[in-house]
């Protein structure tokens, strides 16, 4: 029973040293940490594969044939390993306007099925008359699967969706400063698509 007491006074007499030491005056709060993420140059190469389009996609990404079963020629991925994301290219030919508005309203329902957790989606019109290619980008908030995706189009023959995901759990604040660093690169991807 003594080594009990003389343990109890010895932890007391500790725990009044640490208790002390959290009443200072002069504790501020630490600012938000993240890790330093060091971003490449930004430089661009050509894509121009069989493919019935051509793109600029960035040198520090690689584009690798879509490995899912149901894939289709000409469907491809931006893959940046550095980052641990991609952007899922899906092409389809249009061979009437009932595919065609099927086409543009899939996209749009994949883009809207983020609603669960989307805070916002904001839709961006693409309109490039000069290279026929028209479309949409749908830019999603918050933690979501897929924060960016985009279809383009000439509307009478070609049709290309895009979708940017990250392997990764979606964390918003851990992503961000990546999420815009891709972003810049998509908007490239769709400035420079042309079709053959």
């Amino acid at each position: 029973m003594l080594k009990y007491v003389g343990y109890l006074l010895v932890l007391g007499t500790a725990a009044s040293g640490v208790w002390a030491g959290c009443t200072s005056e002069d504790y501020s709060p630490k600012p938000r940490g993240y890790f330093r993420i060091t971003f490449p140059e930004k430089t661009y190469q050509r894509f121009s594969g069989d493919c019935p389009y051509t793109f600029d996609f960035p040198a520090y990404a690689a584009i690798e044939p879509d490995q899912t079963a149901d894939a289709q020629p000409c469907w491809v991925d931006v893959w940046f390993p550095q980052f641990n994301a991609r952007i899922h290219l899906s092409y389809m030919p249009v061979h009437n306007r009932e595919i065609f508005n099927e086409l543009v309203e899939d996209a749009r329902t994949f883009a809207f099925n983020h609603t669960v957790k989307a805070t916002a989606i904001d839709q961006h019109r693409i309109d490039r008359p000069d290279d026929g290619v028209y479309g949409l980008k749908y830019d999603i908030k918050g933690n979501t699967a897929s924060s960016v995706q985009f279809f383009v189009t000439d509307s009478t023959r070609h049709y290309l969706r895009g979708a940017l995901y990250f392997n990764e759990k979606p964390r918003l604040d851990s992503i961000q400063p990546v999420l815009d660093f891709i972003r810049a690169d998509i908007d490239t991807l769709i400035q420079s698509l042309r079709w053959k």
